[in-house]
């Protein structure tokens, strides 16, 4: 079994020494993440090419609503999310990319300049870190004052998991959020796959097996994953597949609130919540997460914890939810909402509340 610094050298070593572009992987789970959003699609074309052509993600964990916000990006790479959200923070944001690997920091610092001309800045939003997941503690980050933290199909690739969450869970503010894109298992993988150095270094070998990481995330703090999206990883090398056997792969994005007065699972407390509208990208409809949309003007019924999700964070001034939780009415029948049946996007695709 390989030991944490056996990991950090396979994985150092292949995305600095080994990938010089995104088609040099061996397989497509460190960059499965379909095509972008149609509210990103400009933004991602102010994208520098340089950036581009070395990306390893699976996702696009860019989440809505972050105008004016700090945002943290964990394993950025050369920087392709560090500059989406800097167009969307906008000039009285800040966006700081962490990352362990030189070569790819290189390529994001050479291009801030061009960036943030392109983006008619005066002053850059944006700054390139050399250090790790794990320990954020070097970083010009004080506690509690980030508002959002994102990573795009990194956390895979730590070997202790724990620390990481339980620094992004340090850096959040209160109503702060973990928005991120990452490669999860149907199963706890066997030692030969798991401590392979190329299958660990494509993003399969460290992959979370998904109860594993939910009961992890509920013991740091985060009572409520939510579900954004999910879909199959098609690994497309026949070699690796037969290394992995039966196991099924996933690319999933989740929201991880840290929030307060949280129930272990979903409960009623008649509240209704309300989308006022006003976030980029959803006009008329928006998702927080796979099986709850919010339709402009309609009420739904939700459960307490999803009333905190929309009072205790930055989505507070586009909602209005009624109702305390001074009554209790028992356990919350968490289906999709209203909208989410209707539009048939995201409802009932596996996620859960709680």
């Amino acid at each position: 079994m390989a030991d944490h610094d056996d990991i950090r050298a396979w994985v150092q070593d292949y995305y600095g020494r080994v990938l010089q572009k995104s088609a040099d992987l061996a397989t497509n789970a460190c960059c499965a993440g379909g095509a972008p959003p149609d509210w990103l699609r400009a933004r991602l074309a102010n994208v520098h090419d340089d950036v581009l052509e070395r990306f390893y993600g699976c996702g696009f964990p860019v989440p809505h609503g972050v105008l004016g916000a700090t945002v943290l990006d964990l394993g950025c790479g050369t920087g392709r999310d560090v500059f989406i959200l800097s167009q969307l923070v906008g000039p009285g944001g800040f966006v700081h990319g962490l990352d362990m690997t030189d070569s790819q920091l290189a390529v994001g610092r050479e291009t801030v300049a061009w960036h943030m001309e392109r983006f008619g800045y005066a002053v850059p939003n944006v700054a390139f870190h050399q250090g790790y997941i794990e320990d954020l503690r070097p970083l010009p980050i004080a506690d509690g004052s980030v508002d959002v933290v994102v990573s795009n199909c990194v956390v895979n690739l730590s070997p202790r998991k724990d620390r990481v969450l339980a620094e992004v869970f340090r850096v959040l503010k209160p109503g702060g959020e973990f928005y991120f894109s990452d490669v999860f298992c149907d199963r706890r993988l066997p030692d030969a796959v798991a401590f392979d150095p190329l299958l660990h270094s494509e993003c399969l070998g460290g992959a979370l097996y998904d109860f594993d990481f939910e009961v992890l995330a509920k013991r740091t703090g985060f009572p409520d994953p939510r579900v954004v999206s999910s879909g199959p990883i098609t690994i497309q090398n026949a070699a690796i597949e037969a290394k992995v056997g039966a196991a099924r792969f996933v690319s999933t994005t989740l929201r991880l609130f840290k929030l307060e007065g949280t129930d272990a699972r979903c409960e009623d407390y008649g509240q209704t919540a309300t989308y006022r509208g006003g976030i980029e990208g959803a006009p008329h409809l928006f998702w927080l997460d796979d099986h709850h949309a919010f339709e402009l003007g309609r009420p739904e019924r939700v459960c307490g914890n999803t009333a905190a999700m929309l009072v205790q964070t930055r989505l507070a001034p586009h909602f209005e939810v009624r109702g305390t939780t001074e009554t209790h009415y028992g356990e919350f029948p968490c289906d999709p909402t209203m909208a989410a049946r209707a539009y048939d996007l995201g409802g009932g695709s596996g996620g859960s509340c709680c």
